[in-house]
């Protein structure tokens, strides 16, 4: 009895350093979107990402899924077929900031694009639309370096708002919902969309107008942490300097 307690706490171990390099990929894509989302605020004077959502598949889901799917129940089998054990989700402000975050995550030299679904050009049956992007990353345990897949979802805000009614009334009717109503949450679907064309266009005809009308102070830094006055001097040497090397 006690052999076989040790060995369950042998598994558990496992299963929790297995689950825990999951979390440091989460982590790791969270700190990398983080950085990026404030470079584009710094650069382009607002944040496409309006909230990030992660989390982590539980050991019980994991295991429904292996049996769905008829797999063998072991580590190296559940690592090979289950890439969304590690899961975010990206909501962004406006349809074209979709693809610029897909755009920046491609261009991370560390990270693996394993797999780019576009739902959002040609949206499932149901009117479900979003990008799904399965992708590698690396973590740096203290004994070795694991890449790790993660599930990437990157949608609008009309998108996840869509999304996330459409689940609950899914489960609500045990994954068995009317006829009727599969037809109304289409053309929800269909609603959402035409809304996230017309804000986009707002968004555009918005930008238009501040970069015809307004004048930024070219003499100052506005950064996170503060904002700082350029000296005169320092921009004339630097502009100098630029001229010398056109």
């Amino acid at each position: 009895m006690e052999i076989e307690r040790s060995q369950i706490k042998q598994i558990r171990n496992d299963i929790k350093r297995f689950m825990m390099t999951y979390q440091f990929g989460l982590d790791e894509m969270n700190t990398k979107l983080t950085i990026l989302s404030e470079e584009f605020q710094y650069v382009h004077d607002y944040n496409p990402i309006e909230h990030i959502k992660s989390r982590l598949k539980s050991p019980e889901s994991i295991l429904k899924k292996m049996y769905r799917k008829k797999l063998p129940i072991t580590m190296n089998s559940i690592q090979e077929s289950i890439r969304d054990i590690a899961g975010i989700r990206i909501v962004c402000s406006f349809l074209s900031d979709t693809y610029k975050i897909l755009d920046m995550i491609e261009k991370q030299e560390d990270i693996t694009i394993v797999e780019v679904k576009d739902y959002i050009k040609n949206p499932k049956p149901n009117g479900y639309q979003s990008l799904h992007v399965i992708l590698t990353i690396p973590v740096f345990l203290s004994d070795r370096v694991e890449n790790v897949y993660v599930e990437v979802q990157i949608r609008t805000v009309a998108m996840d708002f869509w999304a996330s009614l459409e689940h609950k009334i899914y489960y609500k009717y045990d994954k068995l919902i009317p006829e009727e109503f599969s037809m109304q949450l289409k053309d929800a679907a269909t609603v959402a969309s035409d809304l996230d064309r017309r804000m986009e266009k707002l968004h555009n005809e918005v930008n238009k107008i501040k970069e015809d009308n307004f004048q930024e102070d070219l003499t100052r830094l506005d950064l996170g942490s503060g904002n700082f006055p350029l000296p005169e001097p320092l921009l004339n040497l630097l502009l100098e300097d630029k001229k010398q090397n056109v």
